[in-house]
């Protein structure tokens, strides 16, 4: 699945080929996504100039004077610049046009993806609610701290719930605990304000790593050209249960917190 890395990475690669040019049509070939396409999208697009491409959470945001289309990649999907006249393949469900010649295309196989309209993106009932970017200066030791008190679930669950910051996936939660060496069960109302300020510069070093490889390719992914993330080689613990401690060689451990396989190491993580 995309994670904000992942996400980043494909805003910034179709920013410069999409910002401040005009939009001649919107082909939608499939509209049951996670939700359906937003019929609006096909009414206010076309005419109209991609003014700012942004991430907030893991929604790609394209700006325009009279409101927003939000693009969501879902579990498999992908966005890249083409010629108007690329054929389009069995699980290409919709092309942004442009009058240079140029189109986005969104290619998601699964269909967990979704393309809707907010006028206010910020007020839409799926941002709205959210918790601070991870890179910002408002996500920091203290904040995280703060709102970790009284808090009896465990620390990795914690740090991935959205309402608490954004973007924290399953990866780079395995990876930031264990840089920071603390233990993904550990309840997050028992982590003294010192160990958050260490997780959380974790946390934006992993990110910030991610984001400079180009994201982690496990499965689907890919950055907006089509190529690859780099950033699997760079896993200290996730995906390597059993495999030997980068650190101290002791087999790598997994459990299961919230649904989602965890991985970290019995003897740097405490």
């Amino acid at each position: 699945m995309p994670e904000l890395p992942e996400v980043e990475t494909s805003c910034r690669g179709i920013a410069p080929w999409v910002e401040n040019e005009e939009i001649h049509s919107v082909i939608i070939r499939e509209r049951r996504l996670r939700w359906p396409v937003s019929e609006e999208i096909e009414l206010e697009l076309p005419g109209k100039t991609i003014q700012s491409v942004q991430r907030r959470a893991k929604y790609i945001l394209f700006a325009t004077a009279s409101g927003t289309a939000m693009l969501h990649l879902g579990m498999s999907g992908s966005v890249r610049i083409i010629d108007w006249d690329e054929p389009a393949g069995k699980h290409d469900h919709f092309d942004i046009r442009f009058k240079n010649g140029n189109a986005l295309r969104f290619r998601d196989p699964r269909r967990f993806g979704s393309f809707l309209w907010a006028a206010n993106p910020f007020e839409h009932r799926l941002l709205r609610n959210l918790g601070p970017e991870p890179l910002s200066t408002a996500f920091n030791g203290e904040y995280l701290w703060m709102k970790s008190r009284g808090r009896k679930v465990s620390i990795k669950q914690f740090i991935m719930n959205g309402s608490i910051v954004v973007g924290v996936g399953n990866i780079y939660a395995s990876e930031a605990l264990f840089s920071s060496g603390i233990h993904p069960k550990r309840r997050a109302g028992r982590i003294a304000l010192s160990r958050m300020v260490t997780l959380v510069d974790a946390i934006k070093e992993v990110l910030q790593s991610a984001i400079k490889a180009g994201g982690t390719t496990l499965r689907d992914f890919s950055a907006g050209d089509g190529s690859p993330g780099y950033f699997k080689r760079q896993l200290n613990v996730y995906d390597r249960a059993n495999q030997p401690c980068r650190s101290c060689q002791t087999p790598l451990s997994a459990a299961v917190l919230g649904q989602r396989s965890t991985f970290y190491c019995k003897i740097c993580q405490r």
